[in-house]
């Protein structure tokens, strides 16, 4: 079997760069979704069940997206032409979701498009973000995959950064903040239209600048056999394959995305409460809840943008000394134990600046969660079935932010008394308690490559 090549720096930095794109798209859906949607009339209680759908896509996107390109071989790649399709779908999107309020529909009409749109917006970002991952598992070898993924958590949270600061920068040069109600504010629509710009720009870049292996030097420096390739993919057997890699970093997945999930959620409610005194007021089902149409609400709103740029930033800092650590588990255990402390700190906090420190404790959790478990997880795998297993691998991300999802409005319900704004700060103490777990969790590791 010949070793895959050590590839440049640029080189590295062009398979990745597109992902700075999808992920200004990413950054505004996580920070803007709650924001959206509580704008068009919906209950804190209910507005967890509004990100059942994102996850819900992409545990059924992205092992088919792996699967298929697993099999694909055009003049354009296997993984590209999927990266491509996938931006082009959320472009349109982007353009899309964000005007839910302002095509004259009625509040449960906007909630239905806004929906739907969601929906769409997340599959396309998922089948867009999958094949990069794949590229460094199929292009990279196993010396360099810890340094391409490092550059692509760099160009994840660079991204971030942009997408979160786009409404706040876009208020602060005069764009409107704040629109009739049930419509969303031209800062927030503007920043989608941008960041769509941003996206596509970038996937072209990347669509032209890397050429992946044609299928025979693939197979050689992968290992793989002429009877290997003939195998049909069964998810089913491959799962029973899997490498221990898969389960136990699974496991530690479990507890961080349902963390972030209970974050992306309820951080805006929180902010607006707690530290910019949002009015309350009664809406359709009488019960009492933040003011949307506020002033307050949507400023708070362009805050948690802010602080979710802070988060981006400590990712960053903290992205750099992760390789100091002689051990990776224990860079794990420590990444999740400052973000742990981190989301509880925010319940001791009333001060708009005096968040940034706990942002960036919550940075450090991401840089570990978006570069660690990926960096285990295919230096586990042999190249045959990298996309289908990369895809698989999804459903530890999914599936939690599912759970978290689907139980979340209940979990706020046991903390809210009648007639009260409800406290969504204990959500993110929940989230904290959660990471904590996963730090524990992370000792049953267990690295090494399978017989696949």
């Amino acid at each position: 079997m010949s070793k895959i090549p050590d590839l440049g720096f640029w080189k590295l930095w062009n398979i990745s760069f597109g992902f700075f794109g999808v992920q200004i798209a990413y950054a505004l859906q996580s920070a803007n979704i709650s924001r959206i949607f509580s704008t068009l009339g919906a209950d804190p209680h209910d507005l967890s069940y509004f990100w059942i759908l994102p996850p819900l896509a992409g545990i059924i996107v992205q092992p088919i997206i792996g699967a298929m390109s697993d099999r694909t071989w055009t003049r354009f790649g296997r993984r590209i032409p999927y990266l491509f399709v996938g931006a082009l779908m959320a472009v349109a999107v982007m353009c899309l979701l964000p005007n839910a309020g302002s095509f004259g529909m009625s509040v449960s009409a906007a909630m239905i498009f806004g929906l739907i749109s969601l929906m769409f917006l997340d599959t396309s970002i998922n089948m867009a973000m999958q094949p990069f991952k794949m590229m460094v598992g199929d292009m990279v070898n196993e010396k360099q995959k810890g340094l391409a993924y490092s550059i692509q958590s760099f160009l994840c949270n660079a991204g971030s950064l942009a997408g979160y600061l786009f409404p706040f920068i876009f208020a602060a040069i005069g764009i409107s903040n704040i629109a009739p109600k049930g419509v969303i504010p031209d800062s927030v629509i503007y920043s989608f239209y941008i960041g769509a710009i941003i996206l596509i720009l970038c996937v072209i870049y990347t669509s032209a600048k890397v050429k992946e292996y044609p299928p025979k030097l693939y197979a050689e420096y992968h290992g793989i056999k002429e009877e290997k390739k003939e195998e049909k993919t069964n998810m089913l057997q491959l799962l029973i394959k899997a490498p221990k890699a898969f389960w136990t970093v699974g496991l530690v997945q479990f507890f961080c995305w349902a963390a972030f999930m209970f974050m992306w959620t309820y951080t805006n409610g929180t902010i607006a409460a707690n530290v910019f005194d949002a009015p309350s007021a009664i809406n359709a089902s009488g019960a009492t809840v933040i003011d949307t149409a506020s002033s307050q609400y949507q400023t708070a709103g362009d805050w948690v943008g802010i602080l979710f740029a802070v988060q981006a930033v400590g990712s960053v800092i903290w992205a750099t000394i992760i390789p100091q650590f002689k051990s990776r588990k224990m860079a794990y255990v420590v990444s999740l134990l400052l973000g742990a402390a981190g989301f509880i700190s925010i319940l001791f906090i009333q001060d708009q600046y005096v968040l940034f420190g706990s942002f960036l404790l919550i940075g450090c959790a991401w840089a570990a969660m978006l570069a660690l478990p990926f960096t285990i997880l295919t230096n586990a795998l042999t190249g045959g079935h990298m996309g289908t297993y990369l895809g698989l691998f999804n459903g530890t991300i999914c599936i939690p932010q599912i759970v978290a999802a689907s139980l979340g409005g209940l979990i706020l319900k046991m903390f809210t008394t009648e007639g009260s704004i409800p406290p969504e700060v204990n959500m993110l103490v929940l989230a904290g308690v959660f990471l904590i777990i996963g730090a524990c969790c992370v000792g049953v590791i267990k690295e090494g490559k399978a017989n696949q």
